[in-house]
C-alpha cells in the first residue's frame, strides 16, 4: 500500500478474479475482446466504419470493455505505474489497457477520454428501426475502480478540485464483490462503503454521416448517456441511424449516483454480455424513438430521456418524451399523461457532466398492469 496525497493509506485487498483478454468466463457464443488496435479511443463509430463482428437479431455477444480511468494523460498514461501506486500488482492490471497506452495515443484537445469496443453489425437492422440492446451480464474485470474530478469539469467547475491538481480517488472492491470502499481520510471516523451496480455508460449505434462523434456528449444515437438503470436485465432502445446499426459498448461503471457530479463515477472495466434485437420501423415505439430519441425499459420502469446542453431544456424534453411514450405504449392522451406524470413519476438527472445534460423519467409499469 502507498500513501494518498492526504496522508492516508489505500490499496486493494479484494480476491475477485482479474478477467484478462480471452481468460475467464465468456457467456455468449460470440466474443469481442477490446483489441487495442481496433477499439475507438475518444470517438464513436460512424457510417463509414466497418464492423468487427456481424450477428443475427436475437444473438448474444460478450464484449470486453476498458475503463479510461488509470490510462489518461493526467494519470501518467501508464496503468501499471498508476495502479502500482495503489498497491495493485502488475498481474492485476489489464493487459489490453497496458497495450493500449503503449501503442495508441488520442488528442485530448479534440477527442474524448472513453475507450469503446465495436462496432457490431446486426443483420437486417435498417434506418428507421429500433435496435434493442438488453444487458444480460456485467462481470467486473478487476477488483478496483477510480473516481475522478478534473479542473473545469463536473458540477462545480471552479470550486472543485480545491487544489491545483486533478483528483483521482482509488476505490477497492470488497472481497465479497458486492460493495466498494472509499478509504477514510484524515479526520474521518470510518471508511465509506457503497453497493456496486455495474452498468455501461456508453451504449450506442453508429451515427449517420462521415464524421465520428466525440465520445463525451450523448445524442440520438445513444453514446454516453450514463443512465445507471441500465444494469442486468434492462434494455436500451436506440433509433438505427445506418444499415446494420453498428452497435458499440464502453465507459464501464461499477456504480454511479444520478448526476455523476464529480465528473466520473466509480469507473472500472467490465465484461458485458448483451443481446441485440430489432424492432421494426412500423412499431409505434420506433416512431416514438425517431422523434424523441433513446429510451430504456427495466423490469419495473419505462424510462424516456431528454438531452440538451441546458438542464432545464433537457427536463422539458424528458417530459415531452414521457407524454409521447405513454401515448405510444398505452394510448394515453396528452392531458391524462401529463397529469399522471405529475402525480406518480419521478424525473431524475442522469448526469450534468457530459456537455449535453441528461434527464430521465421513471414510469412504473405496474401502474398500467
Amino acid at each position: 500500500m502507498t500513501e494518498s496525497p492526504d496522508g492516508t493509506h489505500d490499496g486493494t485487498h479484494a480476491t475477485q478474479p482479474v478477467l484478462q483478454p480471452g481468460a475467464g468466463p465468456v457467456r455468449a457464443a460470440h466474443y469481442l475482446p477490446a483489441d487495442p488496435a481496433a477499439v475507438f479511443w475518444g470517438r464513436l463509430p460512424c457510417a463509414d466504419d466497418a464492423p468487427l463482428l456481424e450477428v443475427d437479431p436475437g444473438s448474444e455477444v460478450t464484449v470486453d470493455t476498458i475503463s479510461h480511468e488509470g490510462i489518461l494523460e493526467d494519470q501518467g498514461s501508464d496503468p501499471v505505474a498508476f495502479f502500482a501506486a495503489h498497491g495493485v500488482p502488475v498481474d492485476a492490471v489489464l493487459r489490453d489497457a497496458i497495450e493500449l497506452t503503449a501503442t495508441r495515443r488520442r488528442d485530448p484537445a479534440t477527442d474524448g477520454p472513453h475507450v469503446v469496443t465495436g462496432p457490431i453489425a446486426v443483420r437486417g437492422a435498417r434506418v428507421g428501426d429500433l435496435l434493442a440492446i438488453t444487458v444480460l451480464e456485467t462481470l467486473p474485470r478487476v477488483p478496483y475502480g477510480v473516481i475522478s474530478n478534473r479542473h473545469g469539469r463536473g458540477a462545480l467547475p471552479g470550486e472543485m478540485p480545491r487544489g491545483e491538481s486533478n483528483v483521482s480517488i482509488f476505490s477497492p472492491v470488497d472481497a465479497d464483490g458486492g460493495s466498494a470502499a472509499l478509504p477514510r481520510t484524515a479526520g474521518a471516523e470510518r471508511d465509506v462503503h457503497f453497493p456496486l451496480a455495474p452498468f455501461l455508460g456508453i451504449m450506442g449505434v453508429a451515427a449517420a454521416g462521415h464524421e465520428r462523434p466525440h465520445s463525451v456528449p450523448p445524442g440520438a444515437y445513444g453514446g454516453n448517456i450514463d443512465i445507471k438503470l441500465l444494469t442486468e436485465g434492462s434494455t436500451l432502445y436506440l433509433p438505427v441511424q445506418v444499415e446494420g446499426a453498428l452497435a458499440y459498448l464502453g465507459d464501464p461503471h461499477f456504480a454511479q449516483g444520478d448526476g455523476e457530479v464529480a465528473l466520473t463515477a466509480l469507473e472500472a472495466s467490465l465484461r458485458a454480455t448483451v443481446r441485440f434485437d430489432v424492432v421494426p420501423a412500423s412499431d409505434p415505439l420506433a416512431e416514438f424513438a425517431r422523434v424523441h430519441g433513446p429510451f430504456v425499459e427495466t423490469a419495473d420502469y419505462l424510462v424516456p430521456t431528454g438531452l440538451d446542453q441546458d438542464l432545464r431544456e433537457a427536463m422539458k424534453k424528458a417530459v415531452r418524451a414521457a407524454i409521447a411514450l405513454l401515448h405510444a405504449r398505452y394510448g394515453m392522451d396528452a392531458e391524462h399523461a401529463y397529469a399522471y406524470l405529475s402525480a406518480a413519476s419521478d424525473f431524475d438527472v442522469s448526469q450534468v457532466v457530459d456537455l449535453v445534460c441528461g434527464v430521465h423519467a421513471r414510469i412504473r409499469k405496474a401502474d398500467f398492469s
